[in-house]
């Protein structure tokens, strides 16, 4: 299962005890948000490590608790160049500023020895798991796999880091790098051993000797140099608290710039060789005493982190950087042992056998160097578990199986998803809850133009609606592009609505990503209806910035005083005045129009009281910035405000708008609104079958984790009926979305409109039913912020309301069945 985060602090040991007012008055000064007039400061250590001393500072009053890190060189005489915390500070900044890298945000440094009697940094608390057994006891075996692939991910997040474009260029020297480590450590290592210090091992003098002579030629020139952790293993990340993936990656002081392979060979050291601080000895790896069920093999956990850095296969020199590793850990826990002597080891007591367990690491690494083969010479063969049967047809036929165009556009928005997405979910709530909610986080501007690149923008944009809009602006003319290629990317792949579909539903796993690929509601509708009904101006004005992703938009219709689902209810005045239109109303649950970003809105009003019922209605496009609009306050959807989109409240006092925004005239709001409550609603549904989806995938892990009344979930009987009859259903509704939005290609939205509401009644509940039950499966964790799962269920909820009600499309449904029986 892991050690929770917050679980492995004790008493802070005595050599390590500090000032703690000093601290709590630099804290104070210096960490912006630090609680000032507390009625709890507490500071306690991590027993877990044995590096620069780390500790659980704990700040706040009554429930109102604040939580940070400190990290510090240890105290008394210490070898040259070893425990700079100024460093960690200084890479942990560059990445958590200027990457995605999973690392805990930074707060401040203090290089002044007499606050708290050395050199620090302050950071950010991680609420998680530590796996600090390799073995992974206690987790199901359905889930080692998992979190080794999540590790490899990591790593290769860590080295994709481009250190020219963060302020790491001069973090160190690039090439030479196993060389400089060599010497450096064997030199630490003969500090550590003289002057009646532990005795010296003369067998570290011969691997010494055959290191140097082994030096692979691409560590002299350079060409496997980068961002290099140092001490890069599996309990030196946190993950998530209950799901598999990496949240932060900590202990940086080995960083510095050089030969990554070093990095990826001590990741793979307990493969061959099993290191514990509270066992006496070393031990046999993974790969001889044999693996967990479920875990990755050390090839297969290679291939996962080739795959993911685009690196090749370290078949040649793997037993050089094995080896390497080997020496080097042998030099680390000769220091510590040295350390624990002079009784300030961070590990206290448990470093009492770090001396035994470096000399028995030397005799290890002159055993590997005698082993004829270490590794493969080529990388396995890996088949992967695909989460739905399309996947594993090739051929591209079949009703509802997507074409290989789709398939690759969908590989791409998964790796997407896995690389950029997920990992920043936690930054993106975060954000979302503090006092700069209603601002844009910069990685997200960031993100929608790596989309763009990858060829993930606007790929909601229907084939018809795409062809028409293309006319117009070469009719108009687009100052912005003279050689084509400008339009070409504005307007996506060119999919049908069924098509869309298969890319939509892995956007809808997230409530963060469809917006940063330009494919989020209301933005989307608002889109179609300009691309289907605007004119040349009105296309050139405001389609552009938003297909762009410059500006955002929002849709005005619902309002507080009447019954909104029956449009013809709806009261906000639309009045002709000369060469404008005077707009007067309330309007609420305007998606959208907190947005910062919010610059136009798409308003339904009536324009003629008297005229039929159906033709009272017209829309009107309105620029967020004119006078009268005031927007009044945000609304809640079951305690989520949805910041920074935001769903707004806005009264409309004599709003001067030019009578040129009319959408496609007087009296047609309905005729538009008919064809916006296609393509653009049934988005929802695909959305919705993600995030029924990832609500599975993180039940099933959870069930395969969480033990309860003494076996794992997953091993009680009605969960796992409870579970397939979830996959039947959702299988269920998956083919009536795609069927809906097959018709809609084939036959447009009036012919399509009875399996549009059978879509519609349909994915809300199924997705409820699915997440319902994650969360129950998640006991207090569900129903938190901990999981996706609280803020996937709101919306899921909220959409039987907002993407009209489920009475309305049941009296559709209804009235079609009766319609058919009359003509038998």
């Amino acid at each position: 299962m892991g050690s929770s985060t917050g679980d492995l602090v004790t008493r802070v040991q005595s050599a390590h005890r500090f000032d703690h007012d000093a601290l709590f008055r630099f804290a104070a000064d210096n960490v912006s948000g630090f609680p000032t007039n507390p009625s709890q400061f507490t500071v306690s250590q991590f027993g877990h490590g044995q590096s620069n001393p780390t500790f659980l500072i704990e700040v706040g009053s009554g429930s109102s608790l604040k939580r940070y890190v400190l990290r510090k060189k240890p105290p008394g005489k210490l070898l040259q160049s070893a425990h700079a915390v100024d460093r960690e500070f200084q890479v942990l900044k560059a990445l958590g500023e200027h990457t995605q890298v999973p690392v805990p945000k930074v707060f401040c440094l203090c290089t002044d020895p007499t606050v708290i009697g050395t050199a620090f940094y302050i950071m950010e608390f991680m609420e998680g798991r530590i796996f600090i057994d390799p073995k992974l006891p206690n987790v199901a075996p359905g889930r080692r796999s998992a979190i080794y692939r999540a590790t490899a991910k990591a790593l290769a997040s860590l080295h994709s880091a481009d250190v020219d474009t963060i302020g790491l260029e001069k973090y160190g020297r690039r090439a030479s790098y196993c060389q400089r480590q060599i010497d450096r450590w064997f030199k630490q290592y003969l500090a550590s051993t003289s002057e009646g210090k532990p005795e010296r091992n003369p067998k570290m003098s011969e691997l010494v000797d055959w290191l140097r002579k082994s030096i692979p030629p691409e560590d002299s020139t350079g060409a496997t140099s980068g961002l290099v952790h140092g001490d890069f293993r599996i309990d030196n990340l946190v993950f998530h608290p209950s799901e598999d993936r990496v949240i932060g990656i900590i202990d940086w002081e080995l960083s510095t710039l050089g030969n990554q392979m070093c990095d990826v060979a001590y990741s793979c050291m307990h493969y061959i060789v099993n290191v514990q601080l509270d066992k006496e000895h070393v031990s046999e790896g993974l790969e001889t005493s044999g693996l967990p069920e479920g875990m990755l093999s050390l090839p297969e956990f290679l291939l996962e982190y080739c795959s993911a850095s685009g690196k090749p296969w370290p078949a040649a020199n793997w037993k050089f950087y094995v080896a390497f590793s080997m020496f080097r850990a042998a030099s680390i826990y000769t220091g510590v042992y040295n350390r624990w002597l002079m009784g300030n080891a961070s590990a206290g007591e448990r470093a009492r056998n770090t001396g035994t367990q470096a000399n028995e690491l030397i005799e290890a690494a002159l055993s590997y160097i005698a082993r004829e083969n270490v590794l493969p010479q080529h990388p396995p063969s890996v088949k992967r578990d695909v989460s739905t049967p399309y996947e594993s047809i090739v051929d591209g036929s079949g009703r509802f199986v997507p074409n290989r165009k789709v398939l690759e556009l969908r590989k791409k928005l998964i790796k997407f998803m896995e690389t950029h997405i997920y990992p920043m979910e936690s930054e993106f709530s975060k954000l979302a809850q503090s006092d700069l909610r209603w601002t844009v986080h910069p990685e997200e501007e960031k993100l929608k133009e790596m989309a763009k690149r990858e060829g993930l923008w606007n790929l909601f944009i229907p084939v018809d609606s795409a062809a028409r809009a293309r006319r117009e602006l070469a009719a108009i003319g687009n100052k912005n592009d003279s050689s084509g290629r400008f339009s070409d990317q504005l307007f996506g792949e060119g999919l049908t609505n069924l098509e869309y579909g298969y890319l939509c539903e892995i956007m809808g796993r997230s409530v963060w990503a469809p917006q940063v690929f330009n494919c989020g509601a209301p933005d989307t509708g608002n889109m179609e209806v300009i691309l289907r009904y605007g004119n040349k101006e009105q296309i050139s004005e405001w389609l552009i910035p938003l297909l762009e992703g410059k500006i955002r938009s929002g849709f005005a219709m619902t309002e507080p005083q009447v019954a909104s689902s029956d449009a013809t209810n709806i009261e906000c005045s639309i009045t002709r005045q000369g060469d404008s239109y005077i707009i007067n109303g309330t309007k609420w649950w305007t998606s959208g129009a907190m947005d910062p970003r919010c610059r136009v809105l798409i308003l339904m009003g009536k324009t003629d009281f008297n005229a039929p019922r159906h033709k009272q209605q017209s829309m009107i496009l309105v620029d967020m910035r004119t006078p009268g609009i005031h927007v009044k306050r945000p609304l809640t959807v079951f305690g989520f405000d949805d910041a920074p989109h935001g769903h707004a409240e806005i009264s409309f006092d004599n709003v001067i708008v030019p009578a040129k925004n009319i959408l496609l005239g007087e009296g047609r709001g309905f005729e538009i609104a008919q064809g916006r409550l296609g393509p653009g609603r049934l988005h929802h549904c695909m959305r919705l079958i993600g995030a029924a989806e990832r609500g599975m995938e993180l039940m099933a892990q959870r069930a395969l984790n969480r033990k309860t009344f003494g076996k794992f979930i997953a091993q009680h009987g009605s969960f796992v009926s409870d579970l397939a009859k979830l996959r039947v259903e959702l299988e269920g509704t998956r083919l009536l979305v795609l069927e809906a939005a097959d018709h809609l290609d084939k036959f447009g939205n009036k012919k399509a409109r009875g399996i549009l509401a059978m879509a519609k009644v349909a994915a809300p509940n199924t997705a409820l039913k699915v997440l319902d039950t994650a969360i129950q499966v998640h006991g207090a964790a569900g129903v938190s912020s901990d999981t996706v799962l609280a803020h996937l269920w709101a919306t899921a909820r909220t959409l039987r309301i907002a993407d009209g009600p489920d009475e309305v499309h049941l009296g559709t449904i209804g009235k079609l069945e009766l319609q058919r029986a009359s003509k038998l």
